[in-house]
């Protein structure tokens, strides 16, 4: 009897340290996730620092000339979208009012996205390597320094919103499609604001989803798109920009005697009236190698041998690297379509 009843008291004791076992292991699971939940404005307080906005071209015919941009690496290197905003000199402004002026890395026609570059430290940045990818559903947070609000030490404006759907782009800008066609992150924010351009797209934690991308219309709706470009298509293009880089850096001192012009090709370009003019086709020589080629008036060049042209400045740099007995590939953006040609000044 007594041995029973012992039994039943130590069974009794060992089931109340099991049960306080498990709640401290509740209590202390709940205070761990607790602390990693932080508050929203704890997230749009630590995401600032990230953001910048970007002042430039524009300014006639109703054009805005800002747009948004944030920093992807820790040494000063952003990306935002590519447009005429960045046809002049380039002013950055970070969220504690520093400016600097800022150089063009490069661009990617086809992503309409663009790498600047400025003279700054230990600056906080997402990171690609950690992004998220927006799933339907999921909560958002939209950066953007919308309608220019943001002129010195003003914090981005910021909106909240769900992840409405991934889709392929099917836009235009204008009566033109957009150069984008990949996969979009369509959200129920209202993205689609003049300066909103090129902003970060993050989830609940602050972590970078996309990339707000250019204003633009259903072609199927003709109703303005909220979208994001995503973190993955944003990262691979940014790959390919600072490939595009490097391989510049190791031709840089080469000088043919005889190099190629644009004269001997048969080009006259848009006259180079601003610091980083686009390099339109102004006229084409007639019997020249460029007609041959096939280039047309209003063609844009975006690339020379593989080497994406930011300007007609960096277009004569292109063509003086090359020998006029080469023969020279280039890739054209004739309205909504990307051209490669190739073309030899001395065939005939």
């Amino acid at each position: 009897m007594f041995c029973t009843m012992a039994r039943k008291r130590m069974a009794s004791s060992k089931r109340k340290i099991l049960w306080g076992v498990c709640l401290a292991i509740v209590c202390v699971g709940n205070i761990g996730l607790h602390a990693q939940t932080r508050s929203l404005p704890d997230v749009i307080e630590s995401v600032q620092p990230k953001m910048v906005k970007i002042f430039g071209g524009g300014g006639l015919r109703r054009l805005e000339s800002w747009q948004t941009g944030f920093f992807i690496s820790n040494d000063g290197l952003i990306v935002t979208v590519w447009s005429y905003v960045l046809d002049s000199e380039t002013t950055v402004v970070l969220s504690d009012g520093r400016r600097a002026t800022a150089e063009l890395l490069g661009y990617h026609p086809q992503y309409e996205l663009a790498l600047l570059k400025i003279d700054v430290q230990d600056q906080p940045f997402f990171n690609p390597d950690t992004s998220v990818r927006g799933v339907p559903g999921a909560t958002v947070l939209a950066f953007s320094n919308l309608y220019g609000v943001a002129n010195g030490n003003e914090q981005c404006s910021v909106q909240t919103g769900v992840v409405s759907a991934l889709v392929p782009l099917n836009a235009r800008r204008g009566n033109r499609r957009t150069s984008y066609q990949g996969p979009a992150m369509v959200v129920d924010a209202i993205t689609n604001n003049p300066g909103a351009a090129g902003g970060a797209v993050t989830n609940r934690q602050g972590r970078w989803m996309g990339l707000i991308g250019r204003e633009s219309r259903s072609t199927e709706s003709d109703l303005w798109l909220n979208y994001a470009i995503p973190a993955a298509q944003v990262t691979m293009a940014m790959d390919l920009i600072l490939a595009g880089k490097t391989s510049d850096k190791l031709s840089v001192d080469r000088k043919p005697t005889e190099p190629i012009t644009l004269a001997l090709i048969g080009l006259v370009m848009v006259p180079n009236v601003v610091a980083r003019t686009p390099p339109f086709i102004d006229q084409v020589s007639a019997g020249g190698a460029a007609e041959r080629a096939g280039l047309r008036k209003d063609d844009l060049i975006v690339e020379v041998g593989g080497k994406v042209t930011t300007s007609f400045n960096d277009l004569q740099t292109r063509l003086r690297q090359l020998d006029r007995d080469a023969q020279v590939t280039l890739m054209v953006q004739r309205g909504d379509e990307f051209i490669n040609v190739t073309l030899q000044a001395n065939q005939r």
